[in-house]
């Protein structure tokens, strides 16, 4: 049996609101048309395409999907909806922004900046996450958070949408 609690839209919204301002004082005005923005497939898309609209962002979007790129992949293989990635863009030099829905281990991220540098070598990668939930595997953090979440042994959480975005806390009881 499993029990769950569910985060609403309402306070993902305000989480949204947060990242977009930290955006804007992360990226100057004038260098935010060239900023391409980056979500990982596909809670991190939902969350990338709410933040350009938040920021009224008209420069570069993209799209990762990181299924070949992750390091577990002989062992989880693969999915059988796997789309490519689109990163209609000239990464050699500019400036990204990737956004993902759950920053965890580490790994998704790393995967997500090897593909990127498959395109070419960008002038910096900056990582936007809606929920920070702690306990990283790799050496990764992100410069943009929308919210940090402590989770008990056994939990997990998971992004729902895209209409509307809630956020679900399950965790897998004994017995």
């Amino acid at each position: 049996m499993k029990t769950k609690r569910t985060v609403g839209p309402e306070q993902i919204d305000g989480w949204l609101a947060q990242m977009a301002a930290a955006i804007a004082a992360l990226v100057p005005a004038d260098a935010l048309g060239d900023t391409a923005i980056v979500g990982i497939h596909t809670g991190g898309v939902w969350v990338a395409d709410r933040l350009r609209e938040r920021i009224r962002h008209q420069g570069p979007r993209g799209e990762l999907n990181i299924a070949f790129y992750r390091d577990d992949f002989s062992r989880i293989g693969m999915h059988p909806s796997v789309s490519p990635s689109r990163l209609p863009f000239e990464v050699e030099d500019r400036d990204i922004i990737v956004v993902d829905d759950i920053l965890y281990t580490g790994r998704t991220v790393r995967a997500a900046m090897n593909e990127i540098f498959d395109y070419g070598r960008p002038a910096s990668i900056r990582l936007a996450v809606l929920v920070d939930r702690g306990e990283r595997e790799l050496p990764i953090a992100a410069s943009v958070v929308g919210t940090t979440l402590s989770l008990r042994a056994r939990e997990h959480v998971k992004l729902a949408g895209p209409e509307p975005l809630s956020l679900i806390v399950q965790k897998k009881d004994e017995g």
